[in-house]
């Protein structure tokens, strides 16, 4: 499911203008694919604190949640034309809007330990070059799709995240390691967790390999 995922957005990517390389392609999806996991993660932490009688307050505010700006669904849970921003709107929205609010983050967070502070570094470091609102939608559309909420969906995205990676290093520059943003790398690691990988997997096979690249 990544995989193709993957391959269809890259396909998206070379006939928008903006982006010209692998290391474009990995970039853009990165953050896009971020905040669909970042949305993933908040409805499971609410959803933990109703099973425990407390309530959870997202992160982000409601017209900067995943559901209301990029995927808003109608009653029968499909995309609902007449709410979704698209074209110039979209675009617009992202530029003038999103990207400035997240970089606020960085400010206004407790403290650099915090997933906040993460957020404002990694839109503080991070621009949209899909130009096209039509092509940013098709995107949004299809990373909606990817959900990251079993061991073996988070596996799958990180293993084919860290192949895009490697074959990044003959696209020129100084290579995907390091030409991806020190804060976003940071922060996949950190969601991954490969020491409760190695350990899930230790118990589950009996032996595991896990390879981290620092930058």
């Amino acid at each position: 499911m990544f995989e193709q995922t993957f391959k269809n957005i890259d396909g998206i990517l070379r006939n928008a203008g903006g982006c010209q390389t692998e290391l474009d392609y990995v970039e853009q999806t990165s953050w896009i694919l971020f905040l669909k996991y970042l949305d993933d993660l908040e409805q499971e932490k609410t959803i933990a604190a109703e099973l425990s009688g407390k309530v959870y307050t997202p992160i982000l505010e409601p017209q900067y949640q995943w559901n209301t700006w990029a995927m808003p669904k109608d009653t029968s849970g499909k995309l609902d034309h007449h709410q979704a921003l698209t074209g110039d709107d979209l675009a617009d929205f992202v530029n003038m809007q999103l990207f400035p609010y997240l970089k606020k983050f960085k400010i206004s967070a407790e403290s650099s330990d915090t997933i906040e502070y993460k957020i404002g570094e990694i839109f503080s470091e991070l621009s949209n070059k899909v130009k096209s609102g039509y092509s940013l939608r098709e995107i949004i559309e299809l990373i909606d799709h990817l959900r990251f909420r079993t061991h073996a969906e988070k596996h799958e995205m990180s293993h084919l995240y860290e192949s895009k990676i490697k074959n990044m290093g003959n696209a020129g520059r100084n290579g995907g390691e390091y030409y991806t943003p020190r804060p976003l790398i940071k922060t996949i690691v950190k969601v991954v967790d490969p020491q409760n990988w190695r350990n899930h997997l230790r118990r589950s096979s009996g032996k595991c390999w896990v390879f981290v690249r620092s930058v």
